[in-house]
């Protein structure tokens, strides 16, 4: 294959210089991932906005790309062996390019594990977790009457914090060094403050992942990554 020729996404989104990283993406929480790590490493790469409208998400041409209607995805036109490479799961995305780059993953074995542990932590827990405490806590689900489905998702996202909490202890990042596990964490812990939910997880009872957070919001790449690609 090559790019941009062999990708219908290039269609609606077109490539302005098809030599860099191309992201597909929008600022959520995921999407944000690959933004920050981008700006983290200083490759160069262009940004297409993404909705998260069906409009967008489920048009032929971003479901050649990624099928299963998500953002963030990528094209790397210059993949393993020099070949394009589509890619698309926020946490696949992170590891590919801290390989590419030799940033923010040990080579060290035993701690490389470490920190694709944590990030696995984040994909099949925070994010799905945090996730449903944003639907029916702030969003269409809180209008459900039935109060279980908002006690479970607020004490579940009290006991991973609890986890995040614990894990900090002595230490400024997940893994004792700023990593892709950090960058997957970061962006879902700052959701909860948009979901207006801090005082019903008791945010500030854990002080380690407040002061984390604060550290993750200061760094100049996060800011950048933060609105890439802008909402308006």
């Amino acid at each position: 294959m090559t790019f941009p020729d062999d990708f219908p996404i290039n269609t609606r989104w077109p490539a302005k210089d098809p030599s860099v990283l191309q992201l597909y993406s929008f600022p959520t929480p995921n999407g944000i991932k690959v933004s920050i790590m981008l700006e983290e490493i200083g490759l160069p790469y262009e940004a297409h906005k993404v909705t998260l409208s069906d409009a967008d998400v489920k048009s032929p041409e971003f479901l050649s790309l990624n099928p299963n209607n998500k953002i963030p995805a990528i094209i790397d036109p210059d993949g393993p062996g020099g070949k394009p490479l589509p890619l698309w799961e926020s946490g696949a995305i992170l590891i590919y390019l801290a390989e590419k780059s030799g940033k923010l993953l040990p080579e060290d074995p035993a701690e490389r594990y470490k920190v694709i542990q944590w990030l696995m932590f984040q994909m099949g827990g925070v994010g799905p977790m945090f996730g449903q405490l944003g639907f029916f806590y702030a969003f269409g689900g809180s209008k459900v009457e039935d109060p279980i489905p908002r006690e479970r998702y607020i004490n579940e996202t009290k006991r991973l914090l609890a986890v995040i909490e614990k894990q900090l202890e002595g230490q400024d990042w997940i893994c004792g060094d700023y990593s892709i596990a950090d960058i997957a964490l970061g962006g879902w812990l700052r959701v909860l403050d948009r979901y207006g939910a801090r005082d019903v997880v008791e945010w500030d009872s854990f002080p380690n992942t407040v002061a984390y957070l604060d550290r993750f919001l200061a760094r100049p790449a996060v800011q950048r990554g933060l609105n890439i690609p802008p909402r308006d």
